[in-house]
Order: C-alpha cells, then structure tokens, then sequence
C-alpha cells in the first residue's frame, strides 16, 4: 500500500489552515502546518518526502516570495502560491519565483484540491522516465540504462543517481546529499557518500565522468 503523500500548508490565519487541511486530508493526503516561512523551512527540511507546499504570500517573520526563493535554492517540489491581493504582478511574481500555481483568496478549497491533485499527477508522471545523455532511469520499473543497456545499480546507487540528475549542473555538498539520499544529518564523515560515488562511476563506465568532485565541498553532476 502506496504511503500517503505529504503537503505542507504555510499560513499565519488558523482558519485557512483548518479549511484546506481538512479538505486535502478527506482526500486522503497527510497535511503539514507551519504559521510562517522560518516555520516552514524547519518542518521542510526535517521532511523531504514533502511532495506539495502550499505557501500563502503574506505572514509575519518571513513572507511567502522569501520562503519559496529559499526553497528554491535546494528543491524543485511543487508549489503554489496564495495571495489575498489580485494584482496581476503578483501573479507574475509567483512564476518569476518558481511557483507552479497561483490562487487568489477567497478560492473554492475544492478547486484547489483539483489542483493539488493535477499538479501531482503531472509531477509523477514526469518523473516517471527520465533521459540525460543517454542515461535512462525508468522509476516505474526501478532500472537504468545506458544507451539501451541495463545496468545493474543497489537501491542507494539508484538513487544517489537519480538525485545527481534531477540536480545536474549544480554543486552539491556532501552535508546536502547525506541529507536528501540517506536522509539524515551530515556528521563529518564522508566515506559512505565517497564509497557510493566511486561504486556509481564504475558502472556508469565512460559516463561516469559525468560526475564531477567538488574539492573540499563534494560533488556536481555535470554532462559533457
């Protein structure tokens, strides 16, 4: 049985946070709260199975357009924005930042679960095949191949490729990859991120090369 998909609601007013969690929770998914962006940021590092964030624009400590550049720098999870204003601005605002959607308050809750629900749909399904330089990683069936050829990779190479992908072209600590694949603190010892490393390279053969060492930092994932 599938888990649960995660969605955290970011909202200082208890009310709105109330009226779209109970909804997104009678459709079967787990909701998150957070009363601001600093609150937010915690809960989703502490989280990264999150697979939505819904991000109001206005609230205290830290807004919603602050919250979603910092998310941002770390993380493609699909986004969408509420706002009470309707200016068009702030609409291109929220796509200018990155987010996926823009919902203006009031808003049926159940048009927004609509959306949540097309969002993730087409979000999975995207990622249900992905091709780089002839690398293929097909999710469905959990293989890799190389230009046609199956190649043999343990479940922690899988996905440590799989991240390098998704994130190509930027370097990547080993603090950020202990904590996105292995899911769990960085504690100075880099020797289980290195190990997996050398491991993926072997098997990538020539396309091993693809991923680059950062010295002193850690890795980046980056295609000829």
């Amino acid at each position: 049985m599938r888990d649960k998909q995660k969605i955290l609601v970011v909202d200082d007013e208890n009310r709105m946070k109330k009226l779209v969690g109970d909804f997104l929770t009678s459709s079967d998914y787990e909701v998150l709260e957070a009363s601001n962006g600093e609150e937010a940021l915690k809960i989703f590092a502490d989280n990264k199975d999150i697979s939505m964030i819904i991000l109001d624009v206005m609230m205290p400590k830290m807004d919603g357009w602050t919250t979603l550049e910092k998310i941002r720098e770390e993380s493609k999870v699909p986004v969408i924005m509420l706002t009470a204003k309707g200016e068009e601005a702030d609409e291109l605002k929220s796509f200018k930042s990155g987010a996926d959607d823009f919902i203006q308050k009031p808003f049926s809750p159940k048009v927004l679960v609509a959306r949540v629900n097309s969002i993730l749909k087409r979000n999975e399904e995207s990622k249900e095949l992905i091709d780089c330089n002839g690398i293929v990683i097909d999710n469905v069936a959990h293989e890799v191949t190389i230009d046609g050829k199956v190649v043999d990779l343990s479940y922690k190479e899988f996905e440590l490729l799989e991240f390098f992908i998704e994130n190509k072209g930027r370097a990547l600590t080993r603090e950020k990859i202990l904590n996105c694949v292995w899911n769990f603190d960085y504690f100075g010892d880099a020797r289980t991120i290195d190990t997996h490393v050398k491991k993926l390279r072997a098997k990538l053969g020539k396309k091993g090369d693809y991923i680059k060492t950062v010295w002193g930092m850690g890795y980046k994932f980056k295609p000829d």
